[in-house]
């Protein structure tokens, strides 16, 4: 792997993770109500969602990244309209207190939607199908080289994404009692539901 063109995919990575984004809303959300672990276990889910993808382009199944990213409407649809279910889920949800909230969600339930988040946003597909290339050597081997850059991806999006999830944990300790909670939630409600509606209306480049 070239070092100067693996530094640039670093930088252009971090950029690209630190913008919100629908895996950024959702661990900031849950984060909010359930803590920091609850975060983490979103996180989690999307690296898992993100390894598949990722295998499928590194085993060298071209035509079923193709045959995703011809479904880019109905993936981006169906990534909107679950955002937005939890977002109205988390509207309606009542104002539990803080030590209550903690223990709603097991972290099987935050895991499973973090990879259902990662795996129907149609960003990942066309950022493996069309940015990676652009950081690689035609002189060196393909296979090394997307297997170096797909690690260094899950690692700098997992790591910025579990910052997000830690700071909207610290802020937990100011959204104590059910008056609270219950404005914490309509707040991460909105934000769920708003960036799905920003999915829903996204149009491919």
């Amino acid at each position: 792997m070239n070092p100067s063109l693996w530094l640039a995919f670093v930088l252009a990575t971090a950029v690209l993770a630190i913008i919100p984004g629908p895996i950024v809303t959702l661990v900031i959300a849950n984060s909010l109500n359930q803590g920091t672990r609850a975060g983490v276990a979103n996180v989690m889910g999307t690296v898992l969602g993100n390894v598949v993808l990722f295998l499928i382009g590194g085993l060298g199944m071209a035509w079923v990244l193709t045959a995703l990213s011809n479904w880019f409407d109905v993936l981006r649809l169906a990534g909107a309209i679950y955002l937005i279910y939890l977002g109205i889920k988390s509207w309606r949800s009542k104002g539990q207190g803080l030590e209550d909230q903690e223990a709603t969600k097991p972290g099987k339930s935050l895991f499973l939607q973090g990879v259902v988040v990662a795996i129907t946003n149609p960003k990942t597909i066309i950022f493996y199908a069309a940015f990676f290339p652009q950081f690689m050597d035609p002189s060196l081997s393909a296979p090394g080289q997307l297997f170096v850059l797909s690690v260094t991806f899950l690692f700098v999006a997992a790591f910025l994404d579990t910052t997000y999830a830690f700071l909207a944990g610290r802020l937990r300790p100011y959204l104590l009692g059910a008056r609270r909670a219950a404005i914490r939630n309509k707040i991460t409600g909105v934000l769920l539901v708003v960036t799905g509606v920003a999915l829903a209306i996204t149009k491919r480049s």
